[in-house]
Parts: C-alpha cells; structure tokens; sequence
C-alpha cells in the first residue's frame, strides 16, 4: 500500500479492497484471461480505479486486506462480484471454488455454512440469475 492510500476515503479504501479480492480470485489459477480482464477492467472503472493503482493491484492483490462490508446486503453484492469473476472465463476451477470460499468467510458468512453459500453461488451463476434472484436465494441459503 503506498503513501497515497493513506489519504483515501472509507469508501475509496473499500473499493480498492474488495477490487484486490476479485483479483486475487481471478488469480486463483495464475491466469488473468481475456474474459476476466474485461471485467477487471469493468469494475476499476466502477470502482474509480485509477490506472497506475490498477497495476499495482495486479502485482500485488495481497497487499490489501480485506474489510467486511457492515450491510448484508452489501456483503452479498460484493458475493456477487466475486461470483461474476469465477465465471468471467466461461469455467470454474477447483482452485477458483476455494478462493471464494475463503472470501465468503472473509465477507463475513459463517465458516460453518461458508461451503453450501459457495455452492449456491456457483449454482447462482451457472444458470445465468440476476442480481435480484442470487440475492435472495444467498438469503435464503444463509439464513441468519
């Protein structure tokens, strides 16, 4: 993290954190993919990512920790997100499934039902839900 990130926003910081969450999930496999760098690039635009911090994300994705957003709702967009990038390259990769399974624990969804929200996930995005729908079946899944 440079110099730099000391003067970001709550908000700014956020996003850059759950940007290096995505991109350690596309780099599960050590491949960045034409398909998950369009969307990489997708959302350091959503996210007001500057180019200079996006290769620096690139580079290093574990520099920047992971905060769990407050809102469950929130926590399931960022779940959302994250589903997104496991099917960017149009397959889901063992090693894939494992790292968003950790940041469904990171996000702050129990260890203990952390595997069946992964499954539902995947499940989720395979048959092609918007966002509405996965969000109310994670709801559903997760019940809190």
């Amino acid at each position: 993290m440079g110099l730099s990130d000391y003067n970001l926003s709550g908000e700014q910081k956020r996003n850059i954190q759950h940007f290096a969450s995505i991109v350690r999930l596309a780099l599960a496999d050590n491949v960045i993919t034409e398909g998950e760098e369009k969307l990489l690039k997708r959302l350091a635009k959503r996210f007001h990512i500057l180019e200079e911090k996006y290769k620096e994300i690139l580079e290093n994705p574990i520099d920047y920790s992971q905060s769990t957003p407050h809102s469950y709702d929130d926590r399931i967009e960022h779940l959302y997100d994250l589903a997104t990038m496991v099917f960017a390259d149009d397959a889901a990769s063992k090693e894939e499934a494992a790292v968003l399974k950790k940041i469904c624990i990171g996000l702050g969804f129990s260890v203990d039902n952390a595997e069946k929200v992964t499954d539902e996930v995947i499940h989720l995005i395979l048959n092609d839900n918007d966002f509405e729908d996965f969000s109310k079946a994670i709801k559903k899944v997760n019940r809190i």
